[in-house]
């Protein structure tokens, strides 16, 4: 027996539709299972969305909120995006080929949807300006990060891409604006456990066997802050932020460490100072070195001018 793939609708606005599967159970009309799945969710919103055709089934027909659930029937549906802060900073395509698509993220846009941000994140751009249905990032970095972010433009070879960060094959090199420590003995390589913390937007240090690595250098200072180079090992949440933290060094413009700021707080005239710089691999499919660098530069560099040996 042929196995079923599932086949979703296309994007509507750069925006992939979720999917439900029907359980077995005794409800009339896709309207009663829609409600009965996302409780939460006002009844009154799902009828506006089956009437706005925002339901649709695997074979991308219209659903009715009348039409009749059936069992391990597949359903697409398309959320409903209310007003969000717009992002007035914009992506740059580094490079594209059939298989990888490599992208200079800017500071504040998230990459994927979260949250109050559906069409102000970096995937749902891309897929509007590409016209895609098949993107899919193949790592992330924080909102408040800029750089390099590299996204799969196919899924048969998606894995072979994905693979390589797992297995830290990835060489990646961030730059950092912080407080200048000469009597740190630099380079440090920081390898500690890292894990949630006192409250759910921080990480911290912990007790345990170690689960970061990153290589801290300084590049450069004027005295009072210095550029900084990182070179994660691993890719654990706020992992930079916190290893810098904790050398009493916080990242400037961080406002989540040491202290976490209100949400919505951000400005926009103050970034984090961390930026992708670059990345580097062996692309496994040609077996070719690839290196891809960031065209973007942190805004507090201009006054960082002497020079490290």
């Amino acid at each position: 027996m042929a196995r079923y793939r599932p086949n979703p609708p296309a994007p509507r606005n750069g925006l992939n539709p979720s999917c439900v599967v029907v359980p077995a159970g005794a409800w009339e009309t896709a309207l009663d299972f829609f409600g009965w799945r996302f409780d939460k969710v006002a009844r009154s919103e799902w009828v506006e969305r089956f009437a706005a055709g925002d339901v649709v089934d695997q074979d991308g027909s219209t659903v009715r909120a009348t039409s009749p659930p059936i069992t391990g029937q597949r359903l697409y549906y398309f959320r409903n995006v209310a007003d969000e802060p717009h992002i007035p900073f914009y992506e740059r395509i580094l490079y594209q080929d059939a298989h990888l698509l490599v992208v200079d993220k800017p500071h504040f846009l998230p990459v994927t949807p979260s949250g109050k941000y559906v069409r102000e994140t970096l995937l749902v751009r891309l897929g509007k300006t590409l016209n895609s249905t098949t993107l899919a990032p193949i790592h992330r970095i924080d909102r408040d990060t800029a750089g390099i972010v590299l996204f799969s433009l196919n899924p048969a070879t998606r894995n072979a891409y994905a693979k390589l960060f797992r297995d830290h094959a990835v060489q990646k090199t961030y730059h950092a604006i912080a407080r200048w420590n000469p009597a740190l003995p630099w380079p440090i390589q920081r390898h500690t456990r890292i894990a949630v913390g006192s409250h759910f937007m921080q990480q911290a240090e912990v007790e345990g066997a170690p689960n970061a690595l990153t290589t801290i250098r300084p590049l450069r200072h004027n005295d009072e802050l210095a550029l900084y180079e990182l070179k994660p090992v691993n890719g654990q949440r706020h992992q930079l932020r916190v290893h810098m933290n904790a050398l009493g060094l916080p990242i400037l413009g961080d406002g989540i460490y040491p202290e976490l700021t209100p949400e919505g707080s951000a400005n926009f005239a103050q970034p984090l100072q961390l930026l992708a710089q670059s990345i580097a691999f062996t692309d496994p499919l040609t077996g070719e070195e690839r290196r891809f660098e960031s065209t973007l530069q942190l805004s507090a560099l201009t006054t960082i001018t002497k020079d490290l040996p």
